[in-house]
């Protein structure tokens, strides 16, 4: 069920954007503007919440995101971007196997980095 809450003050803070940056024109505006909604749950919740946001934007999955364990879709409103992304659980488990030795190494000299349980030998 959608956060209606949120989405009302989302809604809002875009049109107070919108109508800042229109009465302030020396304000540069965003060269990429783009929104991000991130599924979440099981794979399987995952891919069909993307599915159904998919459905109701008139947009199809995007497959060169799938190989990277994204599942993920996004329609353009004129120069903003909609995405809906969900982040499977195998994007998950690289991430935190890539993430497993972050803090460990200092690069100026390249030490274990004192202190830091994860790096122990």
């Amino acid at each position: 069920m959608p956060n209606t809450t949120g989405r009302a003050a989302l809604i809002k803070g875009l049109l107070d954007l919108a109508a800042f940056l229109e009465a302030n024109p020396e304000v540069p505006a965003p060269s990429f503007p783009k929104l991000h909604h991130f599924a979440a749950g099981t794979d399987d919740e995952i891919r069909a919440e993307i599915d159904t946001i998919a459905h109701l934007l008139g947009t199809q999955i995007d497959p060169g995101d799938i190989g990277y364990g994204h599942y993920r879709t996004n329609r353009a409103f004129g120069p903003v971007e909609y995405t809906a992304v969900g982040i499977l659980a195998r994007a998950k488990a690289r991430h935190e196997a890539d993430s497993s030795y972050a803090g460990c190494v200092d690069p100026a000299p390249i030490t274990p980095a004192a202190g830091n349980p994860a790096c122990a030998a």
